[in-house]
């Protein structure tokens, strides 16, 4: 049986279905992440974890416990905001220790409770300092400090890095991550960047207008996706419409393709598939079926990665191949062949 268990959960603000028939099983010490666009449920459906918001119907147990009718105080939740939230007029070690004062946490064991979770984020030496005095990145630790230091069952983490710059965001992610799996504690993380879901979490959750649209791990959600929001919302796609040739081939420009499984489809008829950018390759290359004939448009240095855009069958695709300092990347207008294969094809369903 699931450690936290959201069964059937429905939330209506009004005539509006925010979340729909949402079911989810977690494991203990288990990373999730709620991954979608704005709006599409995912925050709500971490509040009435929290019990910040009751369900329209539905249930939520933690380790065998019913808590959809209890309050936020009596779910031994620990929650982590976007905003740091933590008391100007508090201390480092004052906010850290809050939660175990408001629990009534002897004095002897809170301070050395607070000793272990500013030990555990690396501020050791900052416990006398108020939050004006740390940076953004120091007060999200803090905040995190915080939500652990009463040993939840449960810690929710809602976008807590959208306020901080691009590195910074990096760097606390993977520390987060860190801690998460050091103290084994079964973590809902909610984000719209795809990137920061794909890095960190054991499995992804992709909402989309209130529902679970695929459950998986981040290589399942990225290689095999199995709707077309799905594929579209993770990472980059080159979408091709072919024509059905056969029980697993496709006609692409006139161009046979063989596709990992077989499709329900008639003979004759049409269809999307898409290709990520890594799996096209520049030139040809053994082991790939298919070679066309394509123009670059533009070439965009990333570093390690080199990111071509081309007109390849008449369709803009984006093209990754790493970079190379003895091979030059190929100019603007360069005629060029590019490979690519039916086995990486994702077939665009929903």
């Amino acid at each position: 049986m699931s450690y936290l268990m959201l069964s059937h959960l429905e939330k209506t603000f009004g005539q509006n279905r925010v979340v729909k028939d949402f079911t989810l099983g977690i494991d203990k010490g288990e990373f999730i992440s709620l991954l979608g666009p704005s709006g599409c449920g995912k925050t709500t459906v971490l509040r009435m974890v929290a019990g910040f918001e009751s369900p329209t119907a539905g249930s939520i147990t933690i380790d065998g416990q019913e808590v959809t009718g209890l309050k936020p105080n009596n779910r031994n939740i620990g929650m982590m905001f976007q905003a740091y939230a933590l008391f100007p007029n508090l201390t480092v070690a004052e906010n850290v220790a809050f939660g175990l004062k408001v629990k009534g946490v002897a004095r002897a064991e809170r301070d050395a409770r607070v000793t272990e979770m500013l030990a555990l984020i690396g501020l050791s030496d900052l416990g006398g300092r108020y939050p004006f005095q740390l940076s953004g990145g120091q007060q999200q630790r803090v905040a995190l400090a915080r939500a652990l230091a009463p040993r939840p069952r449960v810690l929710l983490l809602d976008e807590p890095l959208s306020a901080l710059d691009a590195k910074v965001r990096v760097s606390l992610r993977n520390e987060i991550r860190e801690i998460q799996q050091e103290l084994g504690i079964t973590t809902i993380f909610v984000t719209h960047d795809q990137e920061e879901a794909m890095s960190i979490s054991d499995r992804i959750v992709v909402m989309n207008a209130g529902i679970a649209d695929q459950v998986g791990s981040p290589f399942e959600i990225y290689n095999r996706p199995t709707t077309r929001f799905v594929a579209n919302f993770v990472g980059t796609l080159n979408t091709f419409e072919v024509t059905v040739d056969g029980p697993s081939q496709v006609l692409l420009d006139g161009h046979a393709l063989t596709l990992p499984d077989p499709i329900e489809a008639s003979r004759g008829s049409t269809l999307s598939i898409a290709l990520r950018p890594e799996a096209l390759r520049l030139g040809r290359a053994d082991g790939y079926e298919t070679v066309l004939p394509a123009t670059i448009d533009d070439v965009h240095f990333m570093g390690s990665i080199i990111r071509l855009s081309a007109t390849l069958a008449g369709t803009r695709v984006s093209l990754d191949t790493f970079n190379r300092a003895d091979q030059p990347p190929p100019r603007h207008g360069q005629a060029v062949e590019i490979s690519l294969s039916g086995k990486d094809a994702i077939v665009l369903r929903g």
